[in-house]
């Protein structure tokens, strides 16, 4: 990214924090929506984000016309435009509001899990609105600790940092500010809530899994955490609602040694499609995924195949 490219960036994140809440709420619905709609329109038949979501979706529902795809693309850049809105609303909600309009399943799981005592690490896709979800989660348990790209630039970085600490995070930088597994692990020891979010393997030293049937890496924190502390590994997913959220706190993956670590993790990765597949359109993920998508991915895939074969 170039400095301008990056100057350019940061002022539209700072117009759109100052200007979206001001202007009336059904204006800001019909604008995103607009935006969603041309995005989609512009973007399947071109190279980028929108074209690549088109073709993650097409491992989702592999069974979906070109008509029915292109549709869904445009349901799920709709609700990628919800969840920018939103995140420029936020600041200005009510909190207690927000978590009221939550449908919340499987809450008896995370606190089960709290009262084992030795904290819960949260694992969870790009789905839905997830720091609505956080504002919910805060309301009922306070806060919870979460780990965030190091952004450019740093100004930029530095504003989704006070954004997501307003809402009542604690965040640590992925990168830039020494390592971050130690202080994940201290939290745990504190039976505090991690929250990760972990289909998308940033470092590229994941662990590899099978994800609607093709191969792909996902973060190896998630699993390796909870066997190194004995912390509960819970799956979480999140939704749009017609006027609100929906949010699902899943049955919790065994996790008891580090060798399990791999088989944990395509556990998650088994649960993240069931919740995805319920809901395709909130799941916004506009960036190459599978191995085969990647630069060299083919000749990745292909050595992998051969391996297994082996």
């Amino acid at each position: 990214m170039s400095k301008l490219t990056a100057k350019v960036t940061d002022l539209g994140f700072a117009l759109g924090w100052w200007l979206t809440p001001l202007v009336p709420a059904g204006m800001a619905r019909t604008v995103f929506n607009v935006a969603g709609e041309f995005a989609a329109a512009r973007g399947m038949n071109r190279r980028g984000g929108v074209a690549q979501l088109r073709r993650n979706l097409q491992r989702v529902v592999p069974q979906a016309g070109s008509a029915e795809l292109d549709e869904l693309t445009r349901q799920a850049m709709k609700s990628y435009a919800r969840y920018w809105r939103e995140v420029f609303q936020l600041p200005s909600w009510n909190r207690g509001e927000v978590a009221d309009r939550h449908v919340v399943e499987g809450r008896e799981n995370l606190d089960a899990a709290l009262a084992e005592g030795n904290g819960v690490v949260v694992a969870m896709p790009h789905t839905g609105n997830w720091d609505a979800a956080a504002v919910w989660i805060v309301h009922y348990y306070r806060t919870f600790t979460t780990v965030a790209e190091r952004l450019r630039p740093e100004s930029l970085y530095q504003r989704f940092l006070r954004f997501r600490e307003g809402l009542g995070m604690e965040v640590f930088p992925l990168t830039g500010d020494g390592p971050v597994a130690p202080r994940l692990t201290a939290r745990l020891r504190e039976n505090r809530i991690v929250v990760l979010l972990a289909d998308r393997d940033l470092t590229g030293n994941g662990i590899e899994v099978t994800l609607f049937g093709e191969k792909t890496t996902m973060p190896a924190g998630p699993a390796y955490l909870a066997a190194r502390t004995g912390a509960a590994l819970l799956p979480m997913s999140t939704w749009f609602t017609d006027d609100g959220w929906a949010l699902r706190f899943h049955p919790p993956v065994r996790v008891a040694s580090v060798r399990e670590a791999p088989s944990a993790t395509q556990q998650l990765a088994d649960t993240f499609a069931g919740a995805i597949a319920a809901h395709p359109q909130d799941w916004h993920m506009l960036q190459p995924l599978w191995l085969s998508d990647r630069p060299g991915g083919g000749q990745r895939q292909a050595e992998t195949d051969q391996a297994d074969a082996r």
